[in-house]
């Protein structure tokens, strides 16, 4: 019971560490979208959301899955971790090079619906920036450090893009947002191999080899997978968008799902003290810890989203409209995204499980989701242009696609873990629901106000949905664990 209330304080002090990391996130983001929306619009947002797409896309493929897999590699190695963590990164490094070779031949995939003028190709380069980041900050992880990754992704990162943003302006109206997205690159890349280096040092008579490095790439493709289909969840809408309509409506999209996006970090910032927990847990086949690690983090996840959720749809045209009125026509899709955020978290805090139990039933679960999400995209958005439907009413076809296949992929995955561990992980917990109706009563007093006191309804009506919500939770649905995450606990930093 002692080695369990540990692993709860490990998880509390990593998310201790990553809610104030999200805060930062936050506070740095609403600069960068306020920026792109009032100065370049929703044109050059969208080219910029088109290239940005691919480019991530392919520097999360060069990871080969070990943002998630080094902790299992670490973990079950008898090889200096320092030799490991480098072989990881000739890996991250050649394949990389790979994926930029292609896009620099074929730059019209980053840019489908533009001309391409200049250096525009060189962003290209970028990638292996982005994935030697993800897998150095992995390896940090590994070693408990979140702070490295809050640091980089949440402080380093948009904040760089937020002021490159305003000043590539002034140099290049058409491309200033990709000047700044790759410059916020390298700053995370900086920012993370500094850290990185103070842990791990340089190796000492290692030399990459091939048989090994291979091996590696090969044993994580489950993982690579995983990490993949996930991304390719909640991008391909974007892509899809690019295909069916122009780029101003792509542009429109992309600020809702920028807004959206804040919450899914909740989940994102806590796999790096997830991941090793449950790889202790797995080595000592601690099912059961493993079950109560994921029902807690997840109850954690969902809990925080479902506040964010509420307190960016209820007064969801005043959020659009502060980032620009012509954004405005993307508040449906707003809130549809804001809640298949919600809905996507207990499946995808059980697949930091299932990928190291199950890794090719969970892809194929994956794939299916995501086919299954595809597809839905495509037939709502021709049933709605069939039927005549306003255009921000087809585009919000594909956010209602993704939330209602994440929520199909959530319990599939959360009964598919249950029965493998002979526990439950299910998080939701009826106050969760007690909360959302007090905290909707409460917004949609403040969303009846008159136009004119709008500022109101986000300066005072965000704050009491928040207050309300919270008050509910901390009241009915907080235990002593649950409210370990906000407070200090002496074991748990004795501990890492």
């Amino acid at each position: 019971m002692a080695e369990s209330q540990q692993d709860i304080a490990a998880l509390a002090k990593g998310g201790r560490t990553n809610i104030a990391g999200f805060a930062l996130r936050l506070l740095a983001r609403l600069p960068f979208l306020f920026i792109a929306g009032r100065l370049y619009g929703p044109d050059i947002v969208g080219r910029f959301a088109l290239a940005v797409v691919v480019v991530e896309f392919a520097a999360l493929v060069a990871t080969l899955g070990l943002k998630r897999g080094l902790a299992q590699a670490l973990t079950g190695t008898d090889r200096p971790h320092v030799d490991v963590a480098w072989d990881a990164m000739a890996v991250a490094f050649v394949a990389s090079m790979i994926a930029s070779a292609i896009l620099f031949v074929f730059p019209q995939a980053m840019y489908p619906n533009s001309e391409i003028y200049g250096a525009e190709r060189f962003l290209s380069l970028i990638v292996v920036a982005i994935a030697w980041s993800d897998v150095s900050l992995a390896a940090l992880a590994y070693r408990l450090n979140v702070k490295a990754t809050v640091t980089a992704r949440a402080v380093i990162e948009p904040w760089t893009i937020s002021i490159a943003a305003w000043g590539f302006y002034y140099v290049s109206a058409r491309d200033g947002l990709i000047f700044a997205y790759a410059a916020s690159m390298v700053a995370a890349l900086t920012a993370s191999l500094v850290p990185f280096l103070r842990s791990y040092g340089v190796p000492r008579g290692w030399k990459p080899e091939l048989r090994p490095l291979f091996a590696l790439a090969r044993a994580n493709m489950p993982l690579a997978g995983a990490d993949t289909l996930e991304w390719a969840t909640r991008n391909v809408d974007r892509f899809i968008l690019g295909v069916m309509f122009t780029p101003t409506v792509v542009g429109i999209y992309y600020m809702a799902q920028q807004v959206s996006s804040l919450p899914a970090k909740l989940k994102t910032s806590f796999d790096p003290v997830l991941g090793p927990v449950i790889t202790h847990s797995l080595k000592e086949n601690d099912r059961a810890a493993v079950a109560r690690q994921v029902r807690q983090v997840g109850f954690w996840i969902v809990a925080a989203q479902g506040m964010l959720a509420l307190m960016g749809s209820i007064p969801g045209e005043a959020v659009m409209g502060v980032v620009g009125p012509q954004f405005v026509a993307g508040t449906a899709a707003l809130a549809f995204l804001l809640f298949a955020e919600v809905l996507a978290s207990p499946g995808a805090v059980s697949e930091s499980a299932l990928v190291y139990i199950a890794r090719h039933r969970n892809l194929m679960i994956s794939v299916c989701v995501l086919a299954f999400q595809i597809g839905l995209s495509f037939a709502l958005i021709l049933a709605m242009r069939w039927a005549g439907w306003p255009i921000n009413y087809q585009a919000a076809g594909v956010a209602v696609a993704l939330m209602v296949a994440l929520a199909c992929g959530s319990v599939v995955k959360n009964l598919f873990l249950s029965r493998l561990l002979g526990a439950s992980v299910n998080p939701i917990r009826w106050p969760l629901v007690w909360a959302a109706v007090a905290a909707i009563l409460v917004g949609g007093a403040f969303t009846s106000l008159p136009k004119r006191l709008e500022w109101a309804e986000l300066l005072i009506g965000i704050p009491a949905i928040a207050a309300t919500y919270a008050f509910v939770l901390w009241k009915w649905a907080f235990g002593e664990e649950d409210r370990a995450l906000f407070r200090k606990m002496p074991k748990a930093e004795a501990s890492t």
